[in-house]
């Protein structure tokens, strides 16, 4: 199992290896790099495709989290780049990986060659909407994953009745506390950089599906008024999770968008 040391954190990452163009995966909030599968598998012959465990998640995760931001997830992902002699990438982030891909390009613009950012924003959860975020998760620490619980959460990130879903549970189940208070710990402490993405230059590809429970479209388009040189597609039927329920389309978005940036 690959394994870097980046500031002070085992990050563990997967990598096809080729010579071809980079495209680093980057998970969302309580998922991990495997969330990325139908992608790597169908771009794999032809790009380089690294996916990694952020900070708290999947086999990065640790007995004790000690606080982060979503800059110190940047900069892990510069620096995983840079131990794997790798001078630029496509960034491709879903949600959580989204925020950090975006403070990524703002904070490393020479190591971005393009953004694909998968049902993600540039701003902040709705107040109403993170009250009910931090009751789950009270919930969940103080009581364990109850299955109306892992339900709800089943429905915000995959929607409903998708067959999958059951693996995704299961590790849900698995989650000890610390990491859990602290990843969410970092997704309310983040700040706003809708008045920021206007300084990413690179292309980038806005995917969100259009039944996202977690983000509404209308983020989506704010992210495309406000980065130029941006796209948007959207997934009919696609939930929060669009490139893992509804790979097909987000693949095809994907693959055009590839073929189509400057060598």
């Amino acid at each position: 199992m690959p394994s870097a040391r980046i500031n002070g954190i085992d990050l563990f990452y997967e990598d096809t290896g080729g010579t071809g163009p980079t495209v680093i995966f980057s998970h969302g909030l309580l998922m991990d790099h495997e969330m990325f599968a139908p992608q790597v598998e169908v771009l794999r012959d032809k790009y380089r495709c690294i996916a990694w465990d952020e900070r708290g998640h999947g086999r990065t995760a640790r007995d004790t989290l000690a606080p982060f931001t979503y800059y110190d997830s940047a900069n892990d992902l510069a620096a995983l780049l840079n131990h794997l002699g790798i001078k630029q990438a496509v960034l491709a982030g879903m949600s959580q990986g989204g925020f950090l891909s975006m403070r990524c390009a703002l904070t490393h613009p020479g190591i971005v060659r393009a953004l694909v950012l998968i049902d993600t924003q540039a701003g902040l959860e709705d107040p109403a909407e993170m009250v009910n975020q931090q009751a789950m998760s009270k919930e969940w620490v103080e009581n364990g994953l109850s299955s109306p619980l892992a339900d709800a959460i089943e429905h915000i990130i995959l929607g409903d009745g998708w067959s999958g879903a059951a693996a995704w549970r299961a590790k849900w189940a698995t989650w000890k506390p610390a990491n859990l208070i602290g990843c969410l710990q970092t997704l309310v402490g983040r700040d706003d950089i809708t008045d920021s993405v206007s300084r990413i230059k690179v292309p980038t590809l806005v995917i969100h599906g259009d039944a996202d429970a977690a983000i509404p479209m209308e983020r989506a388009q704010v992210l495309v008024d406000r980065i130029p040189n941006s796209e948007l597609v959207v997934i009919p039927g696609g939930g929060h999770a669009a490139n893992l329920t509804h790979p097909a389309p987000v693949n095809t978005a994907i693959k055009k968008f590839l073929e189509r940036l400057p060598a």
